[in-house]
């Protein structure tokens, strides 16, 4: 099917053309003659690397040129970032929303596409955003992720809450790994459009001894070392492809880079660019670690490692530089990272809830499997298991290459998962009385997945009597309405038990204490929390003889893990707004980069809320909260306030001022820009001195904006 025959606009049909695309690849043909211009639902369950993306480009463009707006919601902020770059500069306005949940963004309305996660895109729904009622057009990427346990109950009742709001919403859902496409396409009333094509061949394998066995041949691959998969690596670069390799955990990846490292031993200008770039801004081993391992061609990656480090190692990979990236399975949730060979050497993975080793699920492993082969680049594709024995070989064949992906299922059976939900339903107006909240829900993939009705009603009815009993909501007869409080929880979406913990806490709390916020906060379910070893407990039980008192919830005569971990948790939190360095910090509580940026942006946002909070409840707090709330966005004490609210000035620069007897806005006028350039540079004294003159944006208004990772500087 010719491209320029399509009903899109001619400037991106000539856009494609001009990278080489003018013919679709069977799966996207398949879609145009399933309604893919005549606004039909379509369910996309197609290998990746097979034009999904491109189908949902063609259909947004469609519905712009008709007087439509597109919503593109995706699970990851790294993959809307990327989705954002892809669908920009073709002639439509694109624009992005991943960030702060208690804002309504209006200026998003202005543009034709816009991408979100599905976490932003619920509230932007709660905080009735009017933009929303104009989407003609929902795009799914990843729509499988319905099934994950911690966010697939929030993707599954926004896709309700949209076609509640939108009945006749054109939907395009994407994916390459459901067992059970036809559930889903049903309940979203889609066209399937199911295929096996890949635009390069995918060849499934299993590694034992001194060679891959396929299902249809043998492959020899030479030993070079004592190490199987470092061999299949250099198999690989040595016929000019690049691979990927899976693992089980982040010391896995770290070491396997190592090896790597060692055994590609490559030494080039762009490598040794990469690797200054790394080694400038490590502030801990683990970055000059990757350093020395990008330096020789390999790399690791994981959720420890700060953004930058991660953006270069994708960058090297992507480039062709970097010719080997072992990886936790975070890389293969979406990223557009494809490889000549992937390598799933770890197919057991610790589980704290089965109490040791368990397999990965199918899905996962398809995942992986589907970066193999670079379109328009390898001939072919290669995923290769890890066996240990000749029965292995057999069983690996059988429970993953040979294997149906599991089917996906709701997760909206959780009381826990519809407790914010019923919340926001009834907050927002969608639901009115019991009868319409059951009704509501019979309208999601749970009901029509024909799942206990009776369950669905008795956790409903329980829920709604936990908000009830919480003052949330109010009842008069059938009908519910929020209160005050419920509708602020709502708005800052937050988790009505969280904000129970952090209530009852408040209130009666006569003095405010940091440690006594912060533990309060790393107690509530919103707030991920650091794992605990045993070396750490000589530092917990330290600061719990010094400082009990300072907390501000009681500690529980049989206090386990879980409050290990929080204090764990408020802690480092803690060193974090007193303004520790990064690489003591990292050493201290054994995490990484990634982590601490991880830890303080779940705070920040439970800390702002809990001003909110405190507002209604326990207004002598709102002073210190809010104070707070500045320290941990950008790591600062308390007498650096002042200056942290000019624009381009982070916890560095601001130390430096005010060890340099500049601690406030009337100190840096007196002091003069010669006096505060000769401090920071020129540049940067002539930005502040331009903002206190009063040329540019009231100062502090930008200062929310400014992303905390950029703090670590």
């Amino acid at each position: 099917m010719e491209i320029a025959g399509l009903p899109i606009p001619q400037d991106l049909a000539a856009g494609y053309a001009r990278s080489g695309i003018t013919k679709l690849y069977p799966p996207q043909a398949a879609c145009v003659e399933a309604g893919l211009f005549s606004g039909k639902n379509l369910l996309i369950a197609i290998p990746t690397a097979s034009g999904k993306t491109l189908v949902a480009e063609m259909g947004m463009h469609h519905q712009v040129a008709r007087g439509g707006k597109c919503l593109y919601i995706v699970p990851l902020r790294a993959l809307a970032s990327e989705k954002f770059e892809e669908f920009s500069g073709k002639g439509l306005r694109v624009g992005i929303a991943t960030g702060d949940f208690d804002r309504r963004d209006d200026y998003l309305g202005r543009n034709d596409i816009i991408v979100a996660t599905s976490e932003k895109v619920d509230s932007l729904l709660r905080n009735r955003t009017p933009w929303l009622a104009d989407i003609t057009l929902l795009v799914l990427d990843e729509v499988h992720l319905i099934d994950d346990p911690s966010r697939g109950a929030t993707l599954e009742m926004v896709i309700a809450k949209l076609r509640h709001k939108t009945p006749d919403l054109q939907i395009i859902a994407l994916s390459a790994t459901i067992g059970n496409p036809a559930d889903l396409a049903g309940w979203l009333d889609a066209e399937l459009v199911e295929s096996d094509w890949r635009p390069v061949d995918l060849r499934e394998g299993v590694f034992f001894q001194d060679g891959i066995r396929f299902a249809d041949r043998d492959r020899v691959v030479e030993r070079r070392s004592k190490y199987e998969d470092l061999d299949l690596v250099l198999d690989t670069v040595a016929e000019g492809g690049q691979c990927l390799v899976f693992v089980s955990s982040r010391k896995n990846a770290e070491a396997f880079a190592k090896r790597a490292a060692s055994g590609l031993k490559l030494q080039n200008p762009v490598l040794a660019g990469y690797a200054d770039k790394i080694r400038s801004n490590a502030a801990t081993g683990m970055g000059k670690t990757l350093a020395a391992c990008v330096a020789q061609g390999a790399a690791f990656h994981h959720a420890g490692l700060a953004r930058e480090e991660r953006q270069i190692i994708e960058q090297g990979f992507r480039e062709g530089h970097i010719k080997v990236i072992s990886s936790t399975p975070t890389l293969a949730a979406g990223l557009n990272l494809p490889a000549r060979r992937v390598i799933v050497r770890d197919y057991l993975r610790f589980n704290a809830a089965e109490g040791g080793m368990v397999p990965i699920p199918v899905r996962e492993y398809r995942q992986m499997a589907g970066r193999a082969g670079r379109p328009h680049l390898d001939p072919y594709g290669e995923a290769v298991l890890l066996a240990k024995s000749e029965e292995m070989v057999e069983e690996l064949f059988d429970c993953y290459i040979e294997a149906a992906a599991e089917d996906v299922q709701s997760r909206c059976a959780d009381e826990a998962v519809l407790c914010t939900h019923i919340l926001s339903l009834i907050a927002t107006g969608f639901t009115r009385e019991r009868d319409e909240v059951l009704a509501f829900m019979d309208g999601t993939f749970y009901a029509h997945q024909g799942e206990s009705p009776r369950a669905l009603s008795r956790a409903v009815h329980r829920v709604l009597e936990f908000l009830r009993e919480a003052e949330m909501i109010t009842e008069v007869g059938e009908w519910l309405e929020a209160t005050e409080y419920g509708s602020l929880v709502s708005r800052l979406y937050i988790d009505p038990r969280s904000a129970e913990v952090i209530v009852k806490a408040m209130i009666g709390q006569k003095e405010y204490t940091d440690i006594g916020l912060l533990h309060l906060l790393c107690s509530t379910p919103d707030m991920p929390t650091l794992y605990v070893r045993r070396d750490d407990m000589y530092l917990l039980d330290r600061f719990l003889a010094d400082h009990r008192d300072d907390l501000w919830m009681e500690i529980p005569w049989d206090a386990g893990e879980g409050f290990d971990r929080s204090l764990k948790t408020a802690l480092l939190l803690t060193d974090w707004a007193d303004e520790l360095g990064e690489d003591v910090i990292c050493e201290r509580y054994n995490v990484g980069p990634g982590d601490v940026y991880g830890m303080i942006e779940s705070v920040a946002w439970l800390v702002h809320a809990s001003r909110h909070l405190a507002g209604l409840f326990a207004p002598h707090l709102t002073g210190p909260i809010e104070e707070m709330e500045l320290r941990t966005k950008h790591g600062i004490k308390k007498e650096l306030l002042p200056l942290i609210r000019l624009r381009g000035i982070g916890r560095v620069r601001a130390r430096r001022l005010f060890n340099n007897n500049l601690g406030s806005i009337e100190a840096l006028r007196a002091a003069g820009p010669a006096k505060v350039g000769a401090i920071l540079g020129q540049g940067i004294a002539a930005q502040i001195f331009e903002q206190l003159e009063g040329r540019r944006e009231e100062i502090g208004e930008a200062s929310e904006e400014q992303s905390t990772l950029s703090r670590f500087g």
